[in-house]
């Protein structure tokens, strides 16, 4: 399943030990290691890390997590150590919760199902009614041998008049359906929204995964006066080849990508919410968010005015620091699938009206939909709150 089949509580006189996650308890302590699933909903006791909860807001990028922070079960921690007090368990938790709407939707039967068999409730006595009076004329009026045609006729007026197809025709066309919609990559929740899909003029998409490729890239490098862009790179990338963190990922495929050879680094260190350091080629470097220049003591100039340009836009910006100087900075962004745009042109085409809603930042939808024309977006919403929405567009 997605979530956890143990959990690791860590006891009052400081033992830790895994237990099955049915036997967790709220107010139990457990301890989160890098690359676990976080067991089941809670606070952040102690530690620092970054979690990737992609399953749930749909955001690529890991959230980092400090002491009180909260947590969400079956999301994937990142390389650090979490201590956390657990809260929800079992049916309580979030992830539960999406399960169990999902079960019902999947459980659900189109109208027009119900009322054939509404119909074939009241058809089927009919018919079997049909047949009696069948037979019972076929016995006192028919031709002798009048038993042997009396069972003939009350037969085959029941081959006959039998409601099969009105029972299958509706299940067996729903099974096409979504048969065909699996072939072409379209999951079919349930039979009501494939029957009403021809009344359908409202399209609500998510942006992750769905307009986007959903793996963040390189996509922009900007450097300060006296620094080149690609010594920039070459640095912040060297660096953050020792961390596991998605944005820094993205910078090194970047920087490879651009054909610029990364040198190796000398000393490397991890700031959790903040950014990395580190020495490069024998330069001091610094690349993370304002917090890290701040605490560093790097005067920052107009750096930081160029960083929020580039948010505004969607970008996840990196500001990079070259010996106590700010050189420039990274953007780095999920970028829009080649066939979107298209794809939103014919649907606008086709009168239908796009409404994206996503578990992103406001500033990184409203871009992405800017982008792309899509006028209504709904943003850092999650799972529970979206059929809220839902009705709400109904409504």
């Amino acid at each position: 399943g997605l979530a956890p089949n143990t959990a690791r509580i860590v006891r009052n006189d400081g033992t830790e030990e895994d237990i099955p996650l049915d036997q967790v308890q709220p107010g139990d302590t457990l301890r989160v290691r890098p690359g676990e699933k976080v067991p089941v909903d809670g606070t952040v006791i102690d530690g620092e890390s970054n979690v990737d909860e992609s399953m749930v807001t749909g955001e690529p990028i890991p959230v980092a997590k400090l002491a009180g922070e909260k947590l969400i079960g079956a999301t994937v921690n990142g390389t650090g150590s979490l201590l956390m007090r657990a809260e929800k368990v079992g049916s309580d938790s979030l992830l539960a919760e999406i399960v169990q709407m999902v079960g019902e939707a999947q459980r659900s039967r189109a109208p027009i199902q119900q009322l054939a068999d509404v119909v074939a409730g009241y058809f089927v006595p009919a018919v079997v009614g049909v047949a009696i009076l069948a037979f019972i004329a076929w016995q006192v009026w028919g031709p002798e041998p009048r038993l042997a045609h009396a069972i003939v006729n009350a037969v085959a007026v029941l081959i006959i008049a039998c409601p099969c197809a009105l029972g299958l025709a509706t299940p067996i066309s729903i099974m096409v359906g979504t048969g065909r919609g699996a072939m072409a990559g379209v999951l079919i929740k349930n039979a009501e929204a494939l029957e009403i899909m021809e009344k359908v003029d409202t399209l609500v998409i998510d942006k992750t995964g769905t307009l986007t490729e959903g793996k963040p890239k390189l996509v922009a490098v900007r450097a300060q006066p006296g620094f080149n862009e690609d010594d920039i790179l070459r640095m912040a990338a060297s660096l953050e080849r020792a961390s596991e963190h998605p944005l820094a990922e993205a910078i090194v495929h970047g920087a490879q990508a651009r054909g610029i050879e990364l040198v190796e680094f000398n000393t490397f260190q991890s700031i959790t919410g903040k950014g990395v350091t580190g020495e490069v080629d024998g330069r001091t470097v610094a690349a993370g968010n304002v917090k890290l220049l701040e605490s560093l003591g790097i005067n920052m100039g107009d750096l930081s005015q160029q960083a929020d340009n580039h948010r505004v836009e969607g970008k996840t910006v990196m500001l990079i620091a070259i010996n106590g100087t700010a050189a420039g900075l990274i953007g780095v962004a999920d970028p829009i699938k080649d066939s979107t745009a298209e794809a939103i042109r014919d649907l606008h085409a086709e009168g239908i009206k796009i409404v994206m809603l996503t578990g992103d930042s406001h500033t990184t939808a409203k871009a992405v939909a800017g982008t792309l024309g899509i006028k209504e977006v709904y943003a850092e919403v999650l799972p529970e709150q979206k059929t809220e929405v839902i009705k709400q567009l109904q409504s």
